[in-house]
């Protein structure tokens, strides 16, 4: 069979429905368990904002980009279906033995990034792979927020009748998981990369320095600190600077899932209410044009380097 090339889309993943939660929750955790009270709430989360659509949107995102490559396109989640495994599975009995890889994490990080390579290499043995680490910084990716942001944020201070201020932000980590555990450690770029995306984009957008902040959301339930600031700190921090407008865009998501329906649109939503400000939030990149075409390069400059091998 002759050699054929395939790009391998590396996700998060999402329970099918409320009764995978239990299930879904230790792949994330790797078996440990979590008190009942956590389950609970991550249970009611889920049920109000109905199924997250993260799955059903990656794969219309792989869809576009091999119809943008003529590439076959797959799609594979860490810690639900369609499993990187079973995905792997089916590429060796499709023929597929070069993958490029390209995790839907843009900004690299052990706890991200990371997991997801080890999940590939693991049961990619024998297929040549070109693993893209991170893409923090890929121009097309900060024009896709730039273009959503300003369709919120224009209106909203027109209506203001001042510039609204913006508040980025990307998913906490622990910050055991990021910081350097002894002198010769390389540093984990997570955190410079997730400010970088949100400068980009500032930048594009033609932002003042004073009228942006970035923060880190919904951190975890397992014990120990986590990268902050959070956004709840920082909201409170802006009421008492002043700000009553606020638009709130996280530049460390391609897609919605529970984080953005849950944590920003409900709880972000209610905490900003009871201080007095109004939040609003652009439309998340989702099967954004510009979107494809930053994976669209990505592909292609890695297809490139595979065939350079």
């Amino acid at each position: 069979m002759p050699d054929r090339t395939a790009v391998l889309l590396l996700a998060h993943g999402t329970p099918d429905s409320l009764d995978d939660i239990s299930e879904y929750l230790r792949n994330i955790t790797g078996g440990r368990p979590l008190p009942d009270s956590a389950v609970e709430e991550i249970r009611h989360r889920y049920s109000l904002i109905g199924q997250s659509p993260l799955t059903s949107l990656t794969l219309e995102q792989g869809r576009l980009l091999a119809k943008e490559l003529s590439l076959p396109v797959y799609v594979g989640m860490r810690n639900w279906k369609p499993y990187i495994r079973d995905v792997v599975g089916q590429m060796r009995e499709d023929g597929v033995d070069r993958v490029v890889a390209i995790s839907l994490a843009a900004q690299n990080s052990r706890t991200s990034v990371g997991l997801y390579r080890k999940a590939l290499f693991t049961v990619a043995d024998g297929m040549k792979i070109e693993f893209v680490e991170g893409w923090a910084d890929h121009p097309l990716l900060a024009d896709a927020f730039a273009e959503r942001l300003c369709a919120v944020l224009d209106p909203f201070s027109a209506k203001a009748g001042t510039p609204v201020s913006v508040l980025f932000t990307a998913h906490s980590v622990p910050l055991r998981t990021v910081q350097a555990q002894s002198p010769e450690d390389t540093p984990d770029p997570y955190e410079v990369e997730a400010k970088r995306t949100a400068a980009l984009v500032a930048e594009r957008v033609g932002l003042a320095a004073d009228y942006w902040r970035f923060a880190f959301q919904s951190q975890g339930m397992s014990g120990g600190p986590w990268l902050g600031p959070s956004v709840e700190d920082t909201l409170t921090v802006l009421h008492d600077e002043g700000v009553r407008n606020l638009v709130i865009q996280p530049i460390g998501f391609l897609c919605d899932h529970v984080e953005i329906l849950y944590d920003i649109d409900i709880s972000f939503q209610q905490f900003a209410a009871n201080l007095g400000m109004e939040l609003r939030r652009p439309q998340s990149l989702n099967t954004s044009p510009l979107l494809i075409a930053a994976l669209s390069d990505l592909s292609r400059l890695a297809v490139a380097r595979l065939k350079a091998q």
